[in-house]
């Protein structure tokens, strides 16, 4: 795409508004695994400042997008350009700027996500004292805004290839924006109060990190020994989550029954 396909004057129509709301439909079904990083990772900000964290990262994030979308609509050709082609007998691969970026971002989603997962499963009592609080207020606004321009990639890539209207896509930006900013602290109660839901908070979150890195290796046409990387589908992935839910929701039943035939045996 070129700068001069983009429409930077305003013009409605309803074939316009119509776009408008399915890209904020688009924001929010692909914001939400950038929600559930937003709310795992603001709880290493102080406790009185999670709020606040959360609303400035997002904003921040927001404000960035919009000049994300002003650089990938002028330089969208530049993006695509390899930068680094290997080929050996081992791996092989034509990497692009945006290749790279989606595979950075799905490494360091599923190092987070096993991160947690470890500091969740390791026993040491003191540790949610010691170990929680202990990033501050600037070090999560910038993880979050990073981590916020990484998920935003293909939401902004769908939106070019949607409408070539620029007041659109930046006009769904910050709708979406707004109701990230409502939803994240919504989300992060309802996980410190439920928080047998955050084991299978961080395991979709491990599978949207496997997700980015294998769309990252088929953009980069990445093979190792000759087998191609390919691309886990939208409906693989949403199936794996499907499941998940099912077997959270099942697992919670069953161990609720178990705690009510011990009680009874208890009482007996």
């Amino acid at each position: 795409m070129i700068l001069s396909e983009v429409v930077f004057a305003p013009s409605f129509s309803i074939e316009h508004f119509l776009t408008l709301g399915m890209l904020i439909l688009l924001q929010a079904v692909l914001g939400f695994d950038n929600l559930l990083y937003i709310s795992l990772e603001s709880k290493s900000a102080p406790e009185d400042q999670r709020t606040m964290v959360r609303k400035v990262g997002i904003g921040l994030a927001i404000v960035l997008r919009i000049i994300l979308l002003f650089v990938l609509v002028s330089v969208i050709d530049y993006f695509q350009h390899p930068v680094w082609t290997p080929h050996n007998s081992v791996f092989g691969g034509s990497f692009n700027i945006h290749s790279i970026i989606v595979l950075l971002g799905g490494i360091f989603i599923i190092y987070t996500a096993i991160k947690e997962i470890w500091h969740m499963i390791s026993l040491e009592e003191h540790e949610d004292a010691q170990g929680k609080g202990t990033k501050s207020v600037a070090q999560v606004i910038t993880m979050i805004v990073i981590m916020n321009l990484v998920f935003s990639f293909d939401s902004l890539l769908s939106a070019m290839a949607l409408t070539k209207e620029f007041w659109v896509m930046a006009t769904a930006i910050i709708i979406g924006g707004i109701l990230m900013i409502v939803l994240a602290d919504k989300i992060s109660d309802f996980l410190a109060k439920n928080r047998m839901y955050e084991v299978l908070g961080l395991f979709i979150l491990l599978l949207v990190g496997i997700m980015l890195v294998t769309e990252g290796g088929h953009l980069a046409h990445l093979e190792f020994f000759g087998y191609h990387i390919e691309a886990m589908s939208k409906a693989t992935f949403y199936f794996v989550l499907t499941i998940l839910v099912i077997t959270d929701l099942v697992q919670g039943r069953y161990q609720k029954k178990l705690l009510a035939q011990k009680e009874a045996q208890h009482h007996h």
